[in-house]
């Protein structure tokens, strides 16, 4: 065989041998590469601004991870409640180098409020790894006179309509919860809507608006300095962060339950040992006492869960708000 004018030899050899070499290591039982994460970074995308809970969760998280010693970076991509990072890491490739950091509005809120299209929440993305979720706390200020979850009720089903609630708006966690509290009581309440939970909380200490339920993470320093009350807490048990508080079941309001998750998300033909790979790495880093410390301090109860527990958890997840959003006639705004 002739060689090329300007071909050099070692090249020429290299390209003949290759096929040989990739044959021997497939049957050697060396991985293919659908089989583990191409190089570079892996990037957690978030669907919100830096500076917010979902970002300080991710960055906790991304800055003690090593996989296969990459590191790991968040990206944010803010917008339509999420739905624009969501629909970026469903498009991604399945190499487990794209992850998506998910919440119930990612998964079952935006999607059925906006009509989404651009991807589907179940059939698009595998469950790698849950955080961790934090329940809701039913805040009250000044003007709610109801000193107790039944007390509110009561006061709710003797004056239709008549009690204010606040939150950041349709489809934000906070208003969610206030319709699931409403609707499992059998009550009307009244939705006033700020600019967050922020703005909420002005309103409430100013004594204009009654209560709201508040993100953990966004009630604690209000609870400690006592400014505000915190009536019960949504989660099924008792949180370590405020011990005292009762659940909403255990205040008399059975069968109701809200909790905020963040968890990661890959794309949904991304190969099994590469999410499982991820969610030992995210497990690992979980249990560091630095990360726990931080999370917990948010109000996270952390997660222990396989990539095939946690995909149960966010699809029953999702169909519970689904539901509400149906049997609700929740409408998102025009």
């Amino acid at each position: 065989m002739q060689t090329k004018p300007g071909a050099h030899p070692r090249r020429l050899l290299a390209r003949l041998l290759a096929p040989l070499l990739g044959s021997a290591l497939l049957a050697c039982g060396a991985p293919a590469l659908s089989e583990t994460p191409a190089g570079g970074t892996i990037r957690i995308v978030v669907g919100a601004p830096p500076g917010g809970a979902p970002d300080t969760v991710a960055r906790i998280v991304a800055q003690h991870m090593q996989v296969g010693g990459r590191a790991v970076m968040v990206e944010n991509k803010n917008g339509a409640a999420s739905m624009i990072a969501a629909a970026y890491v469903a498009r991604a490739r399945p190499d487990g180098n794209t992850l998506l950091l998910a919440s119930q509005t990612t998964v079952a809120v935006a999607p059925t409020l906006q009509n989404v299209t651009t991807f589907d929440p179940m059939k698009d993305f595998t469950g790698v790894a849950l955080v961790g979720s934090a329940p809701q706390v039913l805040l009250a200020g000044p003007k709610l006179r109801a000193n107790s979850v039944q007390e509110l009720i009561a006061q709710a089903k003797a004056a239709p309509g008549e009690i204010d609630f606040c939150s950041g708006g349709i489809g934000t966690s906070p208003y969610m919860a206030a319709v699931l509290f409403a609707q499992t009581a059998g009550i009307e309440l009244h939705s006033i809507p700020f600019a967050g939970e922020q703005a909420c909380i002005t309103e409430m200490l100013a004594g204009r608006l009654p209560f709201m339920f508040a993100n953990a993470s966004t009630a604690l320093p209000y609870m400690k300095d006592q400014r505000l009350r915190a009536l019960a807490v949504t989660s099924k048990a008792r949180v370590n962060f405020a011990p005292q508080l009762p659940t909403t079941a255990e205040a008399g309001l059975k069968d109701y339950e809200v909790a905020t998750w963040l968890g990661l998300l890959a794309p949904a033909a991304t190969p099994p040992d590469v999410v499982n790979a991820l969610n030992a790495e995210v497990r690992r880093v979980l249990r560091l006492p630095d990360v726990r410390e931080k999370l917990e301090a948010q109000g996270y109860e952390l997660s222990d869960d396989s990539p095939a527990a946690f995909t149960r958890y966010y699809q029953a997840d999702r169909d519970k708000w689904v539901r509400l959003i149906q049997t609700a006639g929740i409408k998102q705004n025009p």
